[in-house]
């Protein structure tokens, strides 16, 4: 996308007010990767000063995560998810697609607790033959420490990573064989439409999540909601079509008619 077809900070800030004024709590940045993205930290601080905005959470490969991670804290950012999908060298960059390596994303997790951007949680996609048998060392890596890895299905997202079920490793059986090494007790749910499936290690050593978007789809309970870098409103993950803001943006439409355009995206869903 050109730089003109991205919406600009503070387009972003008004559709987030917007959404704020019918619901909204949390808000979470993602991409792509947000942390190539300008002066980020500048719209985490002017997101957080919106009334009404609970929580400001970000999604980051890790790799820049290091530079940026007290600027973030220090701005209003809550907490942040790395994605890591194996500590194995080759795996990872095999995973990565050979962007960044290993220590960074390592440096960037300890920059995060150290800034105190907690919990820290790692999203683990996990693929039949491509990392499911890193899956433990992974874990006990992180036992112990201020950091949550919640395992992924691997899911189907449309014509971009050849997505065939047999590469699915399902919760049930990602659980029995964490189960077959450490005991495990799961825990009660913290929220309406939370998507991971939590459970503590007996031993005192944290706790893992499972998110089952395949085998145990949780469409149900959504609560969510994506605004695309181009200004698109989208209810679902996986939707193909969405709400254009951006024309309305750029057309002089009110905050009360940007939230009523939100509106009626959200209670049209089915």
């Amino acid at each position: 996308l050109r730089t003109s077809e991205r919406l600009g900070f503070n387009e972003i800030v008004r559709v987030a007010r917007a959404g704020v004024e019918i619901g909204v709590r949390k808000l979470r940045l993602t991409g792509g990767e947000p942390l190539l993205r300008p002066r980020l930290a500048e719209l985490v601080g002017e997101l957080s000063l919106i009334d009404g905005v609970e929580d400001i959470a970000l999604t980051t490969n890790g790799v820049l995560l290091a530079q940026h991670a007290s600027e973030l804290k220090a701005n209003g950012l809550c907490r942040v998810t790395v994605s890591l999908d194996s500590l194995d060298p080759e795996v990872f960059a095999r995973m990565s697609g050979g962007f960044g390596g290993l220590e960074d994303v390592l440096e960037g997790i300890e920059a995060a607790i150290e800034a105190g951007l907690g919990p820290v949680k790692i999203n683990a996609v996990v693929r039949r033959r491509a990392n499911d048998y890193t899956v433990l060392p992974l874990l006990e890596h992180f036992r112990g420490s201020p950091v949550i890895v919640r395992l992924i299905e691997y899911m189907d997202v449309g014509n971009r990573n050849a997505w065939r079920r047999e590469d699915v490793v399902p919760s049930a059986e990602l659980l029995a064989r964490v189960a077959a090494r450490w005991a495990v007790t799961p825990l009660p749910g913290r929220y309406h439409g939370e998507v991971a499936k939590r459970y503590r290690y007996d031993d005192g050593a944290g706790e893992i999540g499972f998110i089952s978007s395949v085998s145990a789809p949780f469409c149900g309970d959504c609560t969510r909601a994506r605004l695309s870098s181009e200004g698109v409103f989208y209810t679902c993950l996986f939707a193909t079509t969405g709400t254009d803001l951006r024309g309305a943006l750029r057309g002089g439409a009110s905050d009360e008619e940007l939230a009523s355009m939100l509106r009626t995206a959200w209670g049209g869903r089915e």
